[in-house]
């Protein structure tokens, strides 16, 4: 990483901007950046939710994801990369989504959220891949990844109506 050409040299870690939306450190790590990202914001989402009402949760996961918009966005034009891999707050707001649509938080629900999320996430089934490819804003680089979680939730959701 000693190539000033390379993305991640135009990032720092003490850059509060780039702090959030490389998911605290989680997006710099080289294999799968996003299911690390996602596995950090489950663990984030699980320790809100134990403070926060549901309702408070989904306020907060509302803000970070306009906050998301204008982060992902200003660290993408400061690698000069659109939605480079290492960029996963967009992970961290899909799995707090998820979280919402379990009906407890035990860590197989929690599981089945992040797998659930990640599945979709990569395989970004109809409309997602067209909003991925076409949107090149912060808010592209977010709905892919909020469009991921609604079809995670409805997965979940009917899952939870089998089981419960």
């Amino acid at each position: 990483m000693t190539d000033s050409n390379h993305p991640l040299s135009r990032v720092r870690l003490t850059n509060p901007v780039h702090l959030l939306a490389l998911g605290f450190g989680t997006g710099l790590i080289r294999k799968a950046p996003g299911t690390w990202g996602s596995a950090a914001g489950a663990i984030a989402g699980v320790i809100f939710l134990h403070f926060l009402t549901p309702n408070s949760f989904l306020i907060l996961t509302a803000l970070s994801f306009v906050l998301g918009c204008y982060i992902c966005q200003k660290t993408a034009e400061d690698m000069g990369v659109h939605d480079h891999g290492s960029i996963v707050w967009d992970e961290f707001v899909g799995m707090w989504l998820c979280l919402l649509a379990v009906p407890t938080l035990s860590w197989y629900w929690v599981a089945a959220a992040f797998a659930v999320f990640r599945f979709f996430d990569i395989l970004k089934p109809f409309p997602i891949k067209i909003f991925d490819r076409k949107l090149e804003s912060g808010f592209g680089i977010m709905i892919d990844d909020i469009l991921a979680a609604v079809y995670a939730m409805i997965v979940l959701r009917l899952i939870a109506g089998v089981v419960m």
